[in-house]
């Protein structure tokens, strides 16, 4: 194909080598093969004979041996990335000379050595240069600086230092002339030095600057707080010293400061307090004393708050009990002291809380069982006293509870056998007593669980004594003849109620069906099971508030129990709207032929002249709206993308898997149902369309769905197509993985959800990630997740073009899916 211009094979599971035939296309101007399994060396062809390149992706795979050095000789390329492959080799001394219209040259994640070439400067247009995860070694050199572009500087994890003869990374002053760096990372490098003063005269556009593990010495400069649009910040995993400078409270967009494991001294200033945005702040691991500010309760962004191991004194203030969007909440390893007030139970989002090895007493308070988000507990080393509170037991989402070397006394009280996910216990050290539950979790748990309490007893593996069974052998044979006919005299009095109530209800039932169909008169319309008003209203208690799920536009739902037990979801239509029961007539048309996994099953239908019901399938989970936006439920990101695979399995079903096309039109988070697996089930089906034809037929409708997640054809013009669907789909994807809603009103004039992620992605995908999704992981964890994310955001682009038909179909949409769980796994 001698003509051809764009390759794009990326994103495959392409294996073997790279063929030197790809040379013959000398007309190539983009070449895109990243994300696959290619092994073995780049051919020389390309650099020799693609002198027409501008774009050349090889990253992601597993390619070898050095680069071509004729690679570096294509002057046409504006895009350069072989991250992650393995890569090795010098790279050449006239690294850039011929490359005058680069902008972009990733080469991370190799195992280049040597030093990074004064001639980087020659590529005078480059904005990216990302030269993380190799073995570079000697300075990083000061040519950088002669970059008027850059925006993004990466030099983590290499062997970079700085000269012998210097204490400060001087490096950074030849940086102030890059006056568009937008990131700079140097962490993970052996720099063994301090940071000058110059670092203030960096971009004011500054937005991260990564220095952790940088073997960084001395104090944080004064000038620091030149940076004001910086929104992260990690200095933490170094040696410095001093005191945290007050010039932080001018870093007003601040979000992430990360301070932890250094030798910071004295008090946590109180300016931090005026860092209204910060979300993240970790000062862990250092020498700080003193109280810990009162303002920092006013911090209603606040999610993570980690002070431990430091010499913090006095009581934990009391506005941080009111933090109820903290997620995790480390004070542990201090000298604080004072009581667990009740306002503890407030944090109802967090999902980890440390208070251990401090000097806290008093009871732990009931209120804790309202933290039925929390994962992790520790309350060790302190001076509680009393009982361990029973409502601990509906903590249902905890895995690690220790409360040993403590003062509590009574039982472990037998309700944490409910607490399934519980796998680490420790209440060892304190002076408790009775028998040890045997049952649930407990069934995995040892003797060093429960060391030092002299006074517990239970089952030999956990190292106590047995529990000492009490049997009553007294009274005579006569007392015990005549204890025997009265329990049987009362088994034969209570069947004898039984055979009477069971005839009565037989005959009472049989009665009620006839007064039924007569008071129907034949009017009321009973479909499948035959459930009638009457079971309906008995179901749900007379359709009572308590028993109302939630409010839609054409109606309201309420949870109901029938006669045999079974839970149900009754759909009422509003009475005397011809909207609603026009709804009804749809619903019941689209759902009472199609199955799937993935759909809201119906049970049965109930309708007259003035009534109209859909009885349907009970979701115990809620909706997914719900378990986003609500603060005591979370979805990990494994879960997000299993309820995403769902919904796009129902659509595909819906869309190309049914004999006629059928447009959902109002696909949205509230109207995808869990069960109790949390498997995702699409309902509401109120305003669908069925399309005569296939699935690229079209119809013209007045009838609008939810605003956000609207396709701009659909919006103004009333065309109705599946990829209508798809458009919605892609929103909620979007909104899935930030926990943003399209309507949010940070959006609006021409910022909408996806211009505000695409502005971010794939570089800056942690600022726009629903930042619960990567708390407290580890680094690796966190890169895969971000990098999945980017894929499915990418997918969400092609979902929500402009275009109907630039827009990809659920089928390929579902495909990319399976990829990028195949991938992330």
């Amino acid at each position: 194909m001698s003509s051809l211009q764009i390759l794009y094979l990326w994103n495959n599971k392409f294996t073997g080598s790279l063929s030197k035939d790809v040379g013959n296309l000398t007309m190539l101007l983009e070449l895109n093969l990243s994300y696959n399994n290619f092994t073995g060396v780049i051919p020389r062809e390309i650099g020799q004979r693609l002198q027409q390149l501008q774009i050349l992706r090889l990253g992601m795979n597993m390619l070898s041996g050095s680069v071509p050095p004729e690679i570096f000789n294509i002057s046409t390329l504006t895009s350069l990335s072989l991250t992650q492959n393995a890569f090795s080799g010098l790279l050449p001394s006239n690294f850039c000379t011929a490359f005058p219209l680069i902008e972009e040259l990733y080469l991370g994640m190799n195992q280049f050595t040597g030093l990074i070439p004064d001639s980087v400067s020659n590529c005078s247009r480059l904005k990216d240069l990302d030269l993380s995860l190799n073995k570079f070694t000697g300075l990083v050199p000061h040519s950088l600086g002669s970059l008027p572009f850059l925006e993004v500087l990466n030099l983590y994890g290499n062997n970079l230092a700085i000269a012998s003869s210097s204490s400060e990374l001087s490096f950074i002053t030849s940086l102030t002339s890059c006056r568009s760096l937008t990131f700079l990372g140097i962490s993970g490098n052996p720099f063994d030095g301090t940071l000058p003063s110059s670092i203030g005269n960096l971009s004011s556009k500054l937005e991260k600057f990564s220095a952790f593990e940088a073997g960084l010495k001395g104090g944080i400069p004064a000038e620091i707080g030149n940076l004001t649009d910086l929104i992260q910040l990690r200095l933490d995993g170094n040696q410095m010293s001093g005191n945290i400078p007050l010039s932080l409270k001018h870093l007003s967009k601040l979000q992430g400061l990360y301070l932890h494991n250094n030798n910071f001294k004295g008090s946590i200033p109180d300016g931090i307090c005026d860092i209204h945005s910060l979300s993240d702040l970790g000062l862990s691991g250092n020498q700080l004393s003193g109280a810990i500010p009162k303002c920092l309760g006013n911090f209603t962004s606040l999610r993570q708050l980690f002070l431990d191991s430091n010499k913090l004194v006095s009581t934990i203030p009391s506005g941080l009990w009111g933090l109820k969007d903290l997620l995790a909440l480390d004070l542990s390893s201090n000298s604080l002291s004072g009581f667990l007030p009740r306002e503890v139970g407030d944090l109802v989002a967090a999902v980890y809380i440390n208070l251990s090895m401090n000097q806290l007493s008093g009871s732990i308070p009931s209120t804790v069982g309202n933290l039925q988000n929390l994962i992790n507990f520790s309350l060790s080393h302190n001076s509680f006293d009393g009982l361990i509170p029973v409502t601990i037991g509906s903590m249902v989402g905890l895995e690690n509870l220790d409360l040993s070397y403590n003062n509590l006394s009574g039982s472990v009280p037998k309700s944490l056998q409910n607490l399934q996910h519980l796998y680490s216990f420790n209440v060892s050290f304190n002076a408790l007593s009775g028998e040890i539950p045997s049952d649930g979790p407990f069934m995995n748990f040892t003797m060093e669980s429960f060391k030092g309490n002299q006074a517990l007893c239970g089952v030999p593996r956990f190292g106590v004594s047995p529990c000492r069974v009490v049997a009553s052998t007294r009274g005579s044979k006569k007392t015990k003849v005549k204890f025997a006919f009265f329990v049987l005299g009362g088994v034969l009095a209570f069947a004898t109620i039984l055979c009477v109530g069971f005839v009565f209800l037989r005959h009472k039932r049989r009665k009620d069906k006839a007064i039924t169909a007569q008071e129907n008169g034949g009017v009321l319309n009973i479909v499948i099971q035959g459930i009638s008003y009457f079971e309906l209203s008995r179901a749900t208690q007379h359709f009572n508030e308590s028993n109302l799920l939630g409010i839609g536009g054409f109606g309201s739902v309420y949870r109901g129990i029938l006669g045999d037990g079974k839970a149900i979801a009754v759909k009422v239509f509003k009475q005397q709207s011809e909207a609603a029961f026009k709804s009804f007539d749809v619903e019941c048309e689209v759902l009472r032929n199609i199955h799937h996994r993935n759909l809201t099953k119906v049970i049965s239908s109930c309708s007259n002249e003035e009534f109209k019901a859909l009885v349907l399938e009970y979701m115990p989970r809620g909706n997914l709206e719900k378990w986003l936006y609500s603060h005591n439920y979370f979805l990990d990101f494994t879960q997000r993308l299993n309820i995403m695979i769902d919904v796009a399995l129902a659509l595909e079903y819906l869309h190309h898997g049914y004999s006629t096309p059928i447009v959902h039109c109002d696909l949205k988070p509230s109207n995808v149902l869990l069960d109790e697996e949390m498997v995702a089930h699409v309902s509401d089906f109120g305003i669908s369309k069925l399309l005569l034809g296939k699935e690229e037929s079209l119809v013209i409708t007045q009838t609008l769905a939810t605003l956000g997640y609207i396709a701009p054809e659909y919006g103004f013009e009333g065309i109705v197509s599946t990829r209508c669907d798809v458009y919605s789909y892609g929103v909620m994807l979007m909104e899935t993985f930030t926990r943003k809603k399209p309507s949010n009103n940070m959006f609006g004039g021409d910022v909408s959800l996806k211009v505000w992620i695409e502005r971010s992605v794939p570089e800056s995908t942690y600022s726009v990630i629903d930042a619960n999704l990567v708390m407290d992981l580890d680094e690796e964890d966190v890169d895969k997740i971000l990098k999945s994310t980017s894929s499915i955001f990418e997918l969400a682009f092609k979902c929500t073009a402009e275009s109907p038909y630039d827009r990809i179909t659920m089928k390929e949409a579902l495909a990319e899916l399976h990829r990028i769980k195949g991938r992330a796994y």
